[in-house]
């Protein structure tokens, strides 16, 4: 199967990988021991979740958005089968027929 005919090409798979792991790290620096109507746990105002989990989550959304965006990288096809040189014609460039003397 040709490889251009893929939208995502692997860099983009470990991007991805790479993106839904720091967003799996974000919600677990979110999560902890909540609090009951018959305790309070002052935990649940840290630093740690109401600002940089959610940062992390944010930073890894970005990397998943840039993952999707990218663009792969143009690999040229061996195939004979398609090439120009295999119908027949020539690669070399002709003399542009509407050219005025």
């Amino acid at each position: 199967m040709d490889k251009r005919n893929f939208a995502f090409d692997k860099v983009n798979f470990i991007l991805l990988a790479i993106g839904m792991a720091v967003v799996i790290v974000g919600f677990i620096l979110m999560s902890g021991p909540g609090s009951s109507e018959t305790t309070f746990d002052p935990d649940i105002f840290s630093v740690r979740r109401i600002k940089v989990a959610p940062v992390v989550c944010l930073f890894g959304f970005l990397f998943i958005i840039y993952a999707i965006l990218r663009k792969p990288a143009y690999v040229p096809s061996d195939d004979k089968e398609n090439s120009a040189e295999a119908n027949g014609e020539s690669m070399k460039p002709t003399e542009n027929p509407y050219k005025i003397d």
